[in-house]
């Protein structure tokens, strides 16, 4: 597969998992609102997505030795995965009760970082349990830190 491509997958996949996971985890323990919920996912696909695409285009373009197929390739990958990845995140809160649909969201996000970490670790020839341990933990201590965070916040009303 083209570095380009690869990249911009592999960016867009796990930046739309941890992004929408952590918007979605803050702005329901904020206003357990599927309404502002739907806004904020729909942003993160939108905007987000492109942020992420332009930000990987410049960087691709501060390498010297990067053609411009490989540099458009990982802005386009990048931001195609990443709007997927993260409107993914729209069909359990669509279709479930708001609380269980975060518990949906959450182990939906979980299989995404598993399936990527396994597929990575194979194409690497590395141990897929370490990658997906470190994978998982990483996500674990972000979605743990929003819930922190979103308590804290909760403490001054």
């Amino acid at each position: 597969m083209n570095s380009g491509i690869a990249k911009g997958i592999g960016f867009g996949f796990t930046s739309g998992v941890i992004t929408t996971l952590g918007m979605t985890l803050a702005l329901y323990l904020l206003s357990e609102s599927k309404t502002i919920i739907v806004g904020g996912i729909i942003s993160i696909a939108i905007a987000d997505s492109v942020s992420d695409a332009l930000g990987i285009h410049v960087s691709e373009e501060s390498e010297k030795e990067k053609k411009f197929k490989q540099i458009w390739a990982a802005t386009i990958w990048t931001f195609l995965s990443k709007f997927f990845i993260t409107s993914s995140f729209l069909i359990p809160i669509l279709i479930f009760p708001l609380n269980f649909a975060i518990t949906v969201s959450i182990l939906w996000g979980y299989f995404l970082i598993i399936f990527a970490s396994i597929k990575i670790a194979r194409e690497r020839k590395e141990s897929t349990l370490y990658a997906v341990i470190e994978h998982l933990t990483i996500t674990t201590i972000v979605l743990f830190i929003i819930f922190l965070t979103e308590k804290f916040i909760h403490s001054f009303q």
